[in-house]
């Protein structure tokens, strides 16, 4: 068994292997250790999102995330346009509890202020609102479903409104 890598770094995935690398983490975060079905994973947002990706000094692949913006957020956000949607936020089992799920949250959040985004919201599945709370984030509304995870809706200002 290899020992999971100590540094890492995170960047906007762009080239298209560093998206292809986004697109193998969620699989096997989400659809093999969670069993959502493959074609609920994978949508249009995809093709319009700003994708990151965390990636060790060898160049594997520890964790992505997304953002979606603009029309793509607005049905997620209550239909505020200065509200980005934070999601598909996935660690690989070996690089958890090495901080790379903060890292990318931080890094989406970086390109959402870039985008001149006021603020982040997210549906964090149930168990994770402990790790979103402690980098900010507040949980409102009620619980609901999501690919048959319980979820709440969160949200996190990023710049002075």
């Amino acid at each position: 068994m290899t020992s999971a890598p100590s540094a890492y770094s995170t960047r906007r995935a762009v080239e298209e292997s560093d998206l292809a690398a986004c697109f193998q983490v969620r699989k096997d975060v989400f659809v093999g250790e969670q069993n959502v079905p493959e074609e609920i994973e994978y949508d249009a947002h995809d093709a319009t999102a700003v994708h990151v990706l965390a990636v060790a000094p060898d160049g594997t692949a520890l964790g992505t995330g997304r953002l979606l913006h603009g029309e793509a957020a607005s049905g997620r956000t209550g239909g505020d346009l200065t509200v980005g949607s934070l999601g598909r936020l996935a660690v690989t089992r070996g690089a958890r509890g090495l901080g790379v799920g903060a890292a990318l949250v931080r890094a989406l959040e970086d390109e959402a202020g870039r985008l001149g985004l006021a603020a982040v919201d997210l549906h964090a599945q149930t168990h994770a609102l402990g790790f979103y709370e402690r980098l900010g984030y507040v949980a409102y509304g009620p619980e609901f479903p999501d690919a048959g995870i319980p979820h709440r809706a969160m949200r996190r200002d990023i710049r002075p409104a």
